[in-house]
């Protein structure tokens, strides 16, 4: 008999399988260097960088590369595009979001940056302002005690002057009397009674505010050449402050003749 041969099957285009099995390749090198514990970050970079050629060329990748400072900096990439495909929506959300935290974290890194710097300024104006009130604060004072020895030194030539015109009026008055002959007295003849001396009236003061003031600072009993505090003239009734105006009035004009009863207390700082 004559054996007839049977047809043998036909076998399928393995074209389809082949590039299924090239797109598992890629996912199970990935997942390969995972498990040689390669960080996936650095996994994903050195099979995207070394064209997805496989897991030697992405070890070597990793070897040559794994002291790089930017080793486990990101690709701009997304995932999708690393493995040859088109990312999905979880990858491009996952992309977004981590764009997202990385600007706010940029902006808040510039937000503390501005916040320091705002606070340094602000620390600055406010020493420069202190420093401002001191230095007015003591050139005031040093005004108010050159007026003050000012005052004084005002007030001591006026006594001086006071002192001079009275010496001057008193010794020529005196110096122009002729001494009278001198004789023998004759008997005193004795009266009954002696007239009281009569009582001479004054109608000028010419005696001024600042001369009563300089008298109580010259003896208030303190130690030479210490600072003292400035001192206030005051009248009880009616209650009143006598200025520096007023030190250079006489007594009469300020109502003080012929008696007056002054307070003296310290001059309180304006």
């Amino acid at each position: 008999s004559v054996s007839v041969p049977h047809p043998r099957p036909r076998v399928p285009n393995p074209v389809p399988a082949e590039a299924a099995a090239g797109a598992m390749a890629e996912l199970t090198a990935l997942e390969s260097l995972i498990e040689m514990g390669f960080p996936r970050g650095r996994a994903e970079k050195a099979l995207a960088l070394t064209g997805n050629q496989g897991i030697e060329a992405a070890m070597d990748w990793l070897m040559e590369h794994e002291d790089d400072p930017d080793v486990d900096e990101p690709l701009e990439t997304p995932l999708g595009h690393i493995l040859g495909r088109e990312p999905t929506m979880l990858e491009l959300v996952a992309q977004k979001q981590r764009e997202r935290e990385e600007r706010e974290e940029r902006e808040a890194l510039e937000r503390e940056k501005q916040r320091r710097r705002q606070g340094q300024e602000l620390s600055a104006a406010r020493q420069k302002l202190q420093e401002d009130e001191m230095r007015r604060a003591a050139e005031e004072r040093r005004r108010e005690k050159a007026e003050e020895l000012a005052a004084r030194q005002r007030v001591r030539e006026k006594i001086e002057r006071d002192k001079a015109e009275r010496a001057k009026k008193y010794g020529s008055s005196v110096g122009s009397r002729s001494s009278p002959p001198a004789t023998d007295p004759g008997p005193v003849p004795s009266s009954p009674s002696q007239e009281p001396p009569t009582k001479r009236e004054y109608d000028q003061c010419r005696i001024q505010l600042a001369a009563v003031r300089l008298y109580v600072e010259l003896h208030r009993g303190e130690e030479p050449g210490q600072d003292q505090d400035p001192v206030q003239l005051l009248s009880g009734f009616p209650r009143r402050a006598f200025s520096e105006a007023d030190m250079e009035r006489p007594l009469q004009e300020l109502g003080l003749v012929p008696s007056a009863v002054l307070i003296v207390a310290k001059k309180c700082p304006s």
